[in-house]
């Protein structure tokens, strides 16, 4: 597999997750672009997508022979990221015709290649330098926000950990980036109650089919499945009258989205009745029927 294949195949791999490398991440890195440990150099070009979309709220990167080097390891399990560069190689000259090319400078062409970088967060026995506090955003709960998730029946665990939003059905959990780190409050619900969507399909809610099986992304029950959480994320918010700020995280859900609703003329009415299923169970209301 060559470099940019690799390269590629990582960046399908977090459009297949619903991350967008180019997008702004999750809040303001505190210490700003990526930057190796040691040289304190931060990366350049496709190098500053891939790391940022990793996930991970330390900006300090390594290859695991400079772990070594500060006697430390990377954790047992934990994959690494592919950082590229390029690399001059020198050439023979070119004959020209049958002429003498003795004593002809060889020419030099770029090569890209990789290496492999680990984040300070997947090793151990390393001492990171101290990160600045995230620039800190007043965060005003809003009581009817609050009430909604609070009544949540049976809800999942939610937590505040990682730089990015997701939910996982397999340890029924829901992951937030800190309160602080989102652009308003608003934001904040507004991407909570789009998990808190996705969560009711567990089989041990509502069993919804777009969630509990499997499909890549772009396929038509992945597809409905992120219609259907972005709709239950605007019915809440206009039950709690706050704006839905998640469409703009939303972008590499459209294509897929538009592509399917082309040739699927029953999906927008489906998945609106699957997004209000999800929203009367997070409010504990009874089920009046379904489509």
């Amino acid at each position: 597999m060559n470099t940019y294949e690799v390269i590629t195949n990582r960046i399908i791999e977090k459009l297949e997750q619903g991350v967008v490398p180019w997008q702004k991440p999750w809040g303001e890195k505190a210490e700003g672009f990526p930057k190796n440990l040691i040289t304190k150099k931060e990366y350049r070009g496709v190098n500053i997508f891939m790391l940022v979309a990793a996930g991970y709220t330390n900006p300090f990167w390594l290859t695991y022979n400079q772990t070594k080097q500060l006697g430390g390891q990377v954790k047992q399990g934990e994959r690494g990221w592919p950082v590229v560069f390029w690399k001059w190689l020198e050439v023979a000259a070119k004959e020209d015709s049958k002429k003498e090319t003795e004593g002809r400078v060889p020419e030099t062409v770029p090569m890209l290649r990789y290496y492999t970088v680990f984040n300070v967060e997947q090793c151990d026995g390393i001492e990171a330098p101290k990160t600045a506090a995230p620039e800190a955003r007043e965060f005003t709960p809003i009581e009817i926000c609050e009430q909604i998730v609070a009544g949540y029946p049976a809800a999942p665990r939610i937590k505040h950990g990682e730089a990015r939003a997701y939910y996982v059905p397999s340890a029924d959990t829901i992951n937030m980036p800190a309160r602080e780190l989102f652009k308003s409050t608003e934001e904040y619900y507004s991407t909570l109650f789009h998990e808190m969507t996705h969560s009711t399909g567990h089989q041990n809610r509502l069993n919804r089919k777009t969630l509990t099986d499997l499909c890549p992304f772009g396929s038509t029950n992945y597809s409905r499945e992120e219609l259907v959480a972005e709709m239950g994320a605007a019915f809440l918010c206009g039950r709690t009258g706050i704006e839905n700020k998640t469409i703009d995280n939303s972008a590499s859900y459209l294509v897929s989205w538009l592509k399917q609703l082309k040739t699927d003329k029953t999906m927008m009415v489906m998945a609106a009745a699957q997004a209000q299923k999800a929203v009367d169970h997070i409010l504990g209301r009874m089920e009046v029927g379904e489509l």
